[in-house]
């Protein structure tokens, strides 16, 4: 087996990995490997597995991602991939738990991580303990992001009556976020849908994507800020506890739609803090050690 003998479970606000260090590069995972460690059932359980590696030893690189890394003092790596096996791009929730099991093992001085991602090099900083938002709280600068048209897509549930418009972001990774509960979604209240079934998306996105389902619960003007609730269908998981990429790609949405740029919202393993400018957005939220695995 390519995998060490020694794994960690860590989760970000109920998204959960099987993560472990290879500072040599001697246990680059298969698809095999990672959907058994990442069952349920049969294996350790998690949303997808983490290894922390350098980035030259990261086999899918290619150069320029490598020299990317090392020019933005990125020494370590998060070579994430999902519950099935499948390469990801990125993982805001990913970065954080990474960043405090980095953390733990001395890898890094000082409150700030630059950690390669597949979607480029991400600057954590830690907080500490965060009144509202939890222990080990760390903030992700997750970079640039694009967004399609408002309201170009139809995002249905089988199984399910009704619809919703979706809008596209890319996070480095591709989302299309829903609101339900307005006067433009047929769909059930967000608590009561389906996510066990993969939504649809019409018309269809060349790449399959993560789709968020999301309901503003309120807004302050004077302060800039709203709260929502989401929830989310991961693309190569089903659903999540909790989605960074996608919690981002949702406060980018209710910007277009409503001019605030700071949101707290709810997920089902959690609260964050999503901040939104016009050329960066940034996701804070809390991250947790469950345990050490040996395995037999």
């Amino acid at each position: 087996m390519s995998i060490p003998q020694h794994v960690t479970k860590a989760h970000a606000t109920g998204n959960d990995f099987v993560v472990y260090l290879d500072p040599d590069g001697a246990y680059e995972p298969t698809e095999d490997e990672v959907r058994l460690l990442a069952d349920r059932h049969f294996g350790i359980g998690g949303d997808g597995l983490i290894r922390l590696a350098h980035p030259g030893d990261v086999s899918d690189l290619d150069d320029a991602q490598v020299a990317d890394c090392a020019a933005n003092g990125a020494e370590w790596f998060m070579d994430y991939r999902n519950a099935d096996g499948s390469l990801a791009e990125m993982c805001g929730n990913g970065t954080r738990a990474i960043t405090l099991f980095a953390q733990r093992h001395g890898l890094f001085d000082g409150a700030e991580f630059r950690l390669g991602t597949r979607a480029g090099v991400k600057v954590l900083t830690s907080l500490g303990d965060v009144p509202g938002l939890g222990r080990d709280v760390f903030r992700v600068e997750m970079g640039a992001w694009s967004r399609g048209e408002l309201d170009a897509y139809e995002v249905t549930i089988p199984g399910t009556p009704g619809s919703a418009r979706g809008t596209f972001v890319d996070m480095g990774n591709p989302h299309v976020v829903a609101l339900v509960e307005d006067a433009f979604s047929s769909l059930p209240k967000v608590e009561d849908l389906d996510l066990v079934t993969k939504p649809v998306v019409a018309p269809v996105i060349e790449s399959d994507q993560n789709v968020e389902f999301v309901r503003i619960d309120e807004i302050d003007e004077a302060e800039m800020a709203g709260e929502a609730t989401m929830r989310v269908n991961e693309r190569g998981c089903g659903e999540t506890l909790s989605c960074g990429t996608g919690l981002c790609a949702t406060a980018i949405t209710l910007r277009a739609k409503t001019g605030i740029d700071h949101w707290t919202i709810t997920v089902r393993g959690g609260t964050l803090r999503v901040d939104v400018t016009d050329e960066d957005v940034r996701l804070t939220g809390s991250a947790t050690l469950v345990g050490d695995v040996t395995l037999l």
